[in-house]
């Protein structure tokens, strides 16, 4: 008879344990492990010659998300204590108990279980995609075959850093329009469903012809109160529906990121925000040491637009196949003539992580010098649209007023 199959240890349930033991110079030290039982725990111990005093199940509650913003900070904090000299499982411990965010800590910890029972930081950062990306574990990875991992983690903390500055300034700047524009059209709601039809009853009184422009409003308020029970949820559910069908359709996320390029003013932000990350993410992986073909893997998906991911497997295509970076990049049509320059001249010097960081410096400047003049040009337009808006319906409404007041 053919054996039954085993479970998978993947599939077998872990927990959290804190333990005490004492080192070989009887030393007491304390730690957290993840295994599915104590005695596994105490086994995995006392390979690394550890003496167990104690371990103990750990009660772990729901935590918050893990957030891009978390990543960053945990990888910037191990950065500074690999080049201080901590040990690599030490560095976990300490980030992953101090940390505010209880998910964060399992994660780290799960991650340490994983590098102490024989497997690569790599591999371990690969189990979890979700969290950390091609570029990131290949990063790793090199710098772990190269043995500057301390250099490397400091130098993906700074690339995920400036990443985290250039999406905190594109969040700003459409932050503000979207509140207002929300806040406009609640107000407008409640006065189209409250106070217009207070006026249209004391109108009613009067006796006389309205104004055209008062009677417009009216009409909209009639449909407002009549249509109001399907049109705040059909609204709520449509845009529920337009986010969920752009987070999980390829083919959607195409077209809103092509047509996102086209919004005047705010296109060229995005635009230039999409070419500073691509240029950032590329000197990063080239400075790494990561062949070219390889890195444009990674770049395709840090771009951040569909756009540039088209055009970066592109040019990864033609680069594979013998095309010199700079005409690949000429071929796809989305480069600027300035960093095709400066990419050539990178190609010729031997220097093309620096140019790309050069590249990409400068297209952060304008991201940055863009989002504050777009925000200084936002006020005064929102307030003439508001302005128009609400000063509208009230002069509307006031005109019968005004009439009869001339009248008497």
């Amino acid at each position: 008879m053919a054996a039954v199959a085993k479970k998978p240890a993947a599939d077998v349930k872990q927990y959290n344990f804190s333990w005490t033991g004492k080192d070989k110079t009887g030393k007491v030290i304390k730690g957290e492990s993840r295994a599915a039982g104590e005695s596994a725990v105490a086994a995995n111990l006392r390979r690394q010659g550890i003496q167990v005093q104690s371990i103990k199940k750990v009660r772990t509650g729901g935590g918050k998300k893990i957030t891009d913003k978390d990543i960053t900070i945990f990888t910037r904090q191990l950065a500074v204590m690999m080049k201080a000299g901590v040990p690599l499982l030490q560095a976990f411990d300490i980030v992953g108990r101090g940390h505010s965010n209880p998910s964060v800590g399992k994660l780290l910890l799960d991650i340490k279980t994983d590098v102490e029972t024989g497997s690569s930081l790599g591999a371990a950062f690969r189990k979890y995609p979700r969290y950390f990306d091609n570029l990131f574990c290949n990063l790793v990875a090199a710098g772990e075959s190269a043995g500057i991992l301390d250099s490397l983690l400091d130098r993906l903390a700074t690339y995920k850093e400036k990443i985290l500055a250039i999406k905190g300034k594109i969040k700003s700047a459409l932050f503000y329009p979207i509140s207002i524009v929300v806040v406009a059209l609640v107000v407008t709601a409640v006065i189209m469903i409250f106070v217009i039809p207070v006026f249209k009853d004391l109108f009613k009184s009067f006796g006389a012809d309205l104004p055209g422009p008062t009677l417009v409003v009216m009409a909209i308020s009639d449909w407002f109160i009549g249509n109001w029970w399907w049109l705040f949820p059909g609204g709520a559910a449509g845009i529920w529906f337009f986010f969920y069908t752009w987070r999980r359709s390829v083919t959607m996320q195409r077209i809103i990121d092509r047509l996102i390029l086209r919004v005047p003013v705010f296109g060229e932000v995005i635009r230039k925000a999409s070419i500073a990350r691509w240029c950032r993410t590329l000197s990063t992986m080239f400075a790494a040491g990561v062949p070219l073909v390889e890195s444009l893997d990674s770049v395709a998906g840090a771009a951040g637009n569909f756009v540039y991911y088209d055009a970066t497997k592109k040019i990864q295509a033609e680069v594979s196949s013998g095309t010199g970076l700079t005409v690949s990049m000429g071929n796809a049509s989305v480069f600027p003539s300035m960093v095709l320059q400066m990419v050539a001249i990178g190609e010729e010097s031997g220097a093309l992580d620096a140019m790309l960081s050069k590249v990409a410096d400068f297209y952060e400047q304008e991201v940055d010098e863009a989002v504050d003049s777009l925000s200084s040009l936002m006020e005064p337009m929102i307030m003439v649209v508001l302005g128009g808006l609400i000063g509208g319906i009230v002069v509307a409404m006031y005109l019968p007023i005004f009439k009869m007041g001339q009248a008497i």
